[in-house]
């Protein structure tokens, strides 16, 4: 197997170590490997291929790092056609949260959602991607 040298800060190597002790992994390495396997396999659902989905992404970051609100906003221009709709909202004292409503192909919302978490200083990215393409709309029940 081959050894890769990885940068972290302490605080997460840390948590990584708590992590595989707490939950009987051999070391950081099986920890780090199934992370790997995990968001490598997060758009690789065969059955949202070549669909029209609706991506939500929601940001949350400290507002005095203004280079993640202004990154979010240019992410925004760079995927106009893929962002239907985006809020901002400040929650508590410290923190934003930025939502996108995304419209558009699996490829697409990966890679986005890929921009967004390369962005330094977001403290989580979230998102839930549903295929749009045969909704129907309800029928009344008589």
């Amino acid at each position: 197997m081959t050894v890769v040298s990885v940068s972290m800060p302490d605080e997460l190597l840390s948590r990584i170590d708590q992590f595989a002790d707490e939950h009987g992994y051999t070391g950081r390495s099986e920890v780090v490997r199934e992370a790997s396997r995990n968001l490598l396999g997060e758009f690789e659902d065969r059955r949202l291929e070549n669909r029209e989905l609706m991506g939500i992404v929601t940001v949350m970051f400290d507002y005095e790092t203004t280079n993640v609100e202004e990154r979010m906003m240019h992410l925004r221009h760079e995927h106009e056609g893929l962002v239907a709709s985006n809020f901002h909202s400040h929650i508590g004292d410290h923190h934003c949260m930025e939502l996108f409503v995304l419209e558009g192909t699996l490829e697409e919302i990966s890679t986005f959602v890929g921009k967004i978490r390369a962005t330094k200083d977001t403290l989580t990215v979230d998102y839930s991607v549903t295929p749009v393409d045969g909704f129907s709309p309800l029928q009344d029940i008589e």
